[in-house]
């Protein structure tokens, strides 16, 4: 069954509220890599190989972190978070191509990267599987999805204080606590090679193929 797009004012209301935030977006996000996501974004740059796409890029935070040999394209909702990828990518000399555009609706043809990396990013896009199945057509047979995600987390105590915080974490911060990348990766139709949980289920390493 074919998945509603989410409603267009739902992917507004994400554009905004990073467009506002965009300036302080790298302060508050070092602080929560240091303590919940250390490492995880090394490792899934270190998984990308030849045309990579990343969705979501941001403030552009992946970007000292990839081979020196991929192509590298970055997209985002937010014009304000790419003049700070774009920022960061002349400072650390990284060639990059930066374009405003919906992960839920990529502007690129089938079959078109060997990797696509997402990390923190399927929690605000608002149709995550929606996005998940524009990995898929995008990535050529044999490419890759790579993720680090903050996801549902297995353990009873954790996903109840998720459940509690959610709503308040969805209206005030556009960030959704209780989804796992996994089920949209294997209903968009990936082979999953590696999971790695961490932090009692709330942290996720993913990294899925298109067969």
């Amino acid at each position: 069954m074919p998945i509603e797009e989410a409603p267009q004012g739902e992917t507004e209301r994400v554009r905004t509220f990073y467009e506002r935030n965009a300036e302080s977006y790298d302060k508050g996000m070092a602080f929560a890599e240091r303590i919940l996501f250390r490492g995880g974004r090394a490792w899934a740059c270190s998984q990308a190989v030849g045309d990579v796409l990343e969705i979501a890029v941001g403030t552009g935070r992946n970007l000292p972190y990839y081979p020196v040999d991929v192509t590298l394209t970055g997209i985002d909702l937010s014009q304000a978070m790419l003049e700070q990828a774009h920022k960061r990518a002349e400072e650390l000399g990284r060639a990059v191509t930066l374009l405003e555009a919906d992960a839920q609706s990529l502007p690129f043809p089938d079959n078109h990267f060997d990797t696509v990396v997402s990390t923190l990013t399927l929690c605000t896009i608002p149709d995550e599987r929606r996005a998940v199945q524009e990995v898929w057509r995008v990535l050529r047979p044999g490419g890759r999805f790579v993720a680090m995600e903050h996801v549902r987390s297995p353990h009873l105590l954790v996903r109840g204080i998720e459940r509690l915080l959610d709503p308040l974490s969805v209206r005030f911060e556009a960030d959704h606590l209780l989804r796992e990348p996994v089920e949209a990766a294997q209903a968009a139709g990936f082979t999953i090679e590696r999971i790695e949980r961490s932090r009692l289920g709330f942290v996720e390493r993913l990294a899925a193929r298109k067969e």
